[in-house]
């Protein structure tokens, strides 16, 4: 008997495997987003309140358009450098001045 080998077809490839991979490294994949935690800091107050004043603010839709749009529930709150929502999220954390 002789021994020929074939040629082996390539695994097949998982769509969800690198989905997984992300979901393993607590999803910090994106370097360039800003999280809550760096807009809190940013804003000076805990990020537990900053995510409370967030939901509030996101429910004013005609204040804040896209600030509700862009967040999905249960997924943490981050935006990408320079985007509407970011701004729309540091107004809402912004202190309101004294009249």
């Amino acid at each position: 008997m002789t021994n020929t080998t074939t040629p082996t077809a390539p695994a097949p490839t998982n769509k969800a495997q690198p989905e997984a991979a992300k979901k393993a490294t607590g999803g910090k994949e994106t370097p360039n987003m800003v999280t809550l935690d760096q807009l809190a800091r940013e804003m000076k107050m805990p990020p537990r309140d900053a995510r409370m004043l967030l939901r509030l603010a996101a429910k004013q839709t005609k204040l804040y358009p896209t600030l509700g749009k862009d967040h999905v529930a249960r997924q943490p709150w981050q935006w990408t450098p320079g985007s509407k929502g970011l701004e729309e999220a540091r107004k809402a954390l912004s202190p309101t001045p004294a009249v």
